[in-house]
């Protein structure tokens, strides 16, 4: 008698893409075809954090092709520095609106950013490599804050002024600052709560 064979977990991922070409691709087959034979053409740039639990396409109902997502921690904008260092953010940014021609950036903050929370509560002692200084992008924001805030609404200012301070970063590019002027590009900062699933405009 041979043993059957020992069973093992099923990857999420090809499980989940199973799913996607048993009940998404069917739907949007067309739609992919039509985007294989063009390149991109997106009319909206989002900033949004890398935290799993938020998805922009899954927050504007988007379908494939309509938005050019930029995703870092905790969906920072740093200021314009063309020094020759590699800047991810940057270069999507400056893809988006040179090559691409964007006619909308969107910052798109959200609730309970760990992102935020680390640098609340840091220092970030097992993550300096990397972590440490891309989050003191955004260290100006905690200058004005009560030095002995806690809590979430606390969290909460911190995270809108960090919004704030992307957009404000957005406007040392020159090139979208000269965009936003002449009106050929639109910029906006909104907060998604996670658990109640509201959209906030700053």
């Amino acid at each position: 008698m041979i043993a059957a064979p020992e069973l093992t977990p099923k990857d999420p991922l090809l499980t989940g893409y199973q799913r996607f070409r048993s009940t998404t691709w069917p739907a949007q087959a067309q739609r992919y075809a039509q985007l294989a034979r063009r390149r991109q053409q997106p009319a909206t740039v989002v900033v949004a954090c890398s935290d799993a639990r938020i998805d922009p396409q899954t927050i504007f109902d988007a379908e494939p092709g309509q938005l050019f997502v930029i995703r870092n921690v905790a969906g920072l904008v740093p200021e314009y520095a063309p020094d020759g260092g590699c800047h991810g953010t940057s270069a999507a940014l400056e893809f988006a609106v040179k090559i691409l021609k964007v006619r909308r950036i969107v910052v798109l903050g959200h609730t309970g950013c760990d992102g935020v929370h680390a640098m609340i509560h840091g220092p970030l002692r097992n993550a300096q490599d990397f972590l440490g200084p891309w989050m003191d992008i955004a260290e100006p924001v905690m200058w004005p804050m009560p030095e002995q805030g806690s809590g979430e609404p606390f969290e909460a200012a911190i995270e809108n002024a960090t919004l704030q301070l992307s957009l404000t970063n957005l406007r040392t590019f020159p090139w979208i600052r000269d965009g936003e002027k002449a009106g050929h590009l639109t910029l906006s900062a909104w907060r998604f709560n996670i658990a109640t699933g509201e959209l906030q405009l700053l």
